[in-house]
C-alpha cells in the first residue's frame, strides 16, 4: 500500500488554486467595475449605462467581493499552512474551511449564472449593436465568466478541503 501524500504538497496545490480563485475573483471585479456603456436610440437619446443599474450586475459584484473576501482570508491561513505546516487554529477549522468553500462557491456560481443569464437575454432580446453597448456586454459576459471560472476552482479548493475532514467509521 503507498503511504499517504504528504500534507505539504496538498496544501502547495491548495495555496494555488486559491490564488487562481482570486486572480479570477479581482480581474472579475474590475471588468464588472469598469464596465460602461451609452444606448442611443431615437426615442430616449443617449442613456449612459453602468453595471449598478442592473439586479444582476449588483449581485454580481456582490458575490465576487464576498469570494475575493473568503479567498484573501483562506490564503492567508494556508499560506501559514505551508510554510509552518500547522493549521492556523488547529484542526477545528477543517469544518470551517469545507463549509465556506461549499457557501462561498455557491455564491459564486449563482452570480456568475445570473449575469451571464442575463448577458444572454440582452443578446437574444435587443439589438446591442444598434443600441450601440456590445463592448458593455462583452465586458460583463467576461466578468461573469471569470466568476464561474472561480467558482470551478473554489469548487475543487472544497474537494480539497474535504480530503482534511477526520475520517469517521
Amino acid at each position: 500500500m503507498a503511504p499517504p501524500p504528504s500534507t505539504v504538497v496538498s496544501s502547495f496545490v491548495s495555496l494555488v488554486v486559491r490564488i487562481l480563485t482570486f486572480v479570477c475573483l479581482i480581474i472579475s471585479l474590475i471588468l464588472l467595475t469598469t464596465a460602461t456603456g451609452t444606448a442611443s436610440n431615437d426615442d430616449y437619446g443617449e442613456v449612459k449605462i453602468k453595471f449598478k443599474h442592473f439586479k444582476a450586475f449588483r449581485y454580481l459584484c456582490a458575490a465576487t467581493v464576498i469570494g475575493l473576501l473568503y479567498t484573501l482570508l483562506q490564503t492567508a491561513l494556508t499560506v501559514f499552512h505551508v510554510s509552518t505546516g500547522n493549521r492556523f487554529g488547529g484542526d477545528g477549522l477543517v469544518y470551517i474551511d469545507f463549509y465556506g468553500d461549499k457557501v462561498v462557491s455557491f455564491i459564486l456560481a449563482t452570480g456568475g449564472a445570473a449575469s451571464f443569464g442575463m448577458t444572454q437575454d440582452f443578446k437574444n432580446l435587443i439589438d446591442i449593436e444598434g443600441l450601440g453597448i456590445s463592448h458593455f456586454i462583452r465586458t460583463t459576459e467576461a466578468a461573469a465568466s471569470l466568476c464561474l471560472l472561480g467558482f470551478l476552482f473554489v469548487a475543487i479548493s472544497s474537494i480539497f478541503s474535504s480530503f482534511a475532514l477526520p475520517k469517521r467509521a
